[in-house]
């Protein structure tokens, strides 16, 4: 951050200075322009074939002017030159344009796959079919004629959701709806909610007055909804528009539906809610500064292979809550965070502990004592905790 706003202050001082000379350079070429104008038009009108001598001091003082402002534009633009070159000297000092020395190598063949699995994913995601099926052809990826269905199916309802249309959406949760009421999920209950005031946006009341009765299974968890919904029969003729119910023709409802249909099919389809290329990418972007700056104090101190490990990093990376997936232990016995080389551990008793604390514990038997309780167990009781 103090990187992007030295930048930034930076920016600003340049960006005045061009519009300053930018409107000085203006001036003066319409000011010379101005007087060229002015001096012709004078001798034009005399028919004399010899200038007067005030005629000719008058040239020789605008061809002195003309001399001026060019050598003034001049200097402008050295001045200009100066200080864009300051401009690209303090990009250069805070950004490092080369970060292949804190990135992990993606040059084994294992990690192309994976790279161009994540990319064929995210291309799925945003509805690129075509561009997909080209990358799936070019990578020689493994073909998943079902997995590529799955997405179509999606962005064919995402995209009869934003043309108001709910019936494909309808037909999906039929078809899920034990998982989806397993789940928790409203989304049956939004879309009848938004079929039923569709119904009767078209003047259809009757048709409108049926569909009701599917709102019925839905009372006991949305009744004050239902309530609502019954209510706008009364400013049918009047118009929704203006009735207190205006609220639930807002156009945010049905992004709200995209977004609780999208969360619930990918939970259901056992996919993130979010593209992992495009996490990863954020989260990088976030972490890269931050490995940056420390590998140039590490260098500074004859430390540059400090990010020389793939498995840990040597401080903590500071990320945005929604970035942080998994839970964080510290082993109360060692004080240090535990790894995938060294999980927590959970006791008999209940106690978690990391293994490499347990490792200190056992004994030549294989038997450890809790350092909380006086509860004894064998180390091969113990078990690997995950969260």
């Amino acid at each position: 951050m103090e990187a992007c706003l030295a930048v930034e202050k930076e920016h600003t001082k340049v960006n005045q200075k061009l519009q300053s000379a930018s409107q000085t350079i203006s001036n003066k070429m319409e000011e010379t322009i101005n007087s060229l104008q002015s001096l012709r038009s004078s001798l034009a009108n005399e028919e004399k074939p010899v200038l007067t001598d005030e005629e000719v001091q008058s040239v020789k003082s605008l061809i002195s002017q003309v001399t001026s402002d060019v050598q003034s534009v001049s200097q402008t633009h050295k001045d200009m030159h100066a200080s864009i070159s300051k401009y690209g000297r303090i990009i250069d000092k805070y950004f490092m344009q080369d970060s292949k020395s804190v990135s992990s190598s993606i040059t084994a063949q294992q990690n192309k796959a994976s790279l161009s699995r994540a990319i064929y994913e995210h291309l799925l995601r945003e509805g690129r079919m075509d561009v997909a099926e080209t990358l799936l052809k070019e990578a020689g990826l493994s073909h998943e004629e079902s997995f590529m269905t799955l997405f179509k199916d999606i962005h064919y309802i995402v995209q009869a959701l934003r043309n108001r249309d709910v019936d494909p959406a309808l037909r999906w949760v039929e078809g899920h709806r034990d998982e989806l009421l397993r789940h928790g999920s409203s989304l049956e209950f939004k879309l009848k909610q938004r079929k039923y005031l569709l119904l009767l946006s078209l003047g259809q009341i009757n048709e409108a007055l049926s569909y009701a009765k599917e709102l019925g299974d839905f009372s006991p968890l949305h009744n004050k909804e239902i309530q609502r919904l019954m209510g706008c029969l009364l400013f049918i003729r009047r118009g929704l528009e203006s009735s207190p119910y205006s609220d639930l023709l807002d156009p945010w409802h049905w992004s709200d539906i995209i977004d609780t249909f999208t969360r619930d099919a990918c939970y259901l389809l056992g996919l993130s809610l979010e593209s992992p290329l495009a996490v990863s990418l954020a989260i990088g972007s976030a972490a890269l500064p931050q490995l940056l700056h420390l590998q140039s104090v590490m260098i500074q101190r004859q430390m540059a292979d400090v990010l020389s490990g793939r498995d840990e990093l040597p401080c903590e990376i500071q990320l945005p809550w929604r970035y942080r997936y998994h839970s964080i232990f510290t082993c109360p016995i060692l004080r240090q965070q535990t790894s995938e080389s060294n999980p927590p551990v959970r006791l008999n008793c209940g106690h978690a502990i990391s293994r490499d604390a347990m490792k200190k514990l056992v004994g030549h038997s294989g038997r450890l004592k809790c350092p909380y309780c006086p509860l004894e167990m064998m180390a091969k009781d113990v078990h690997i905790l995950k969260f």
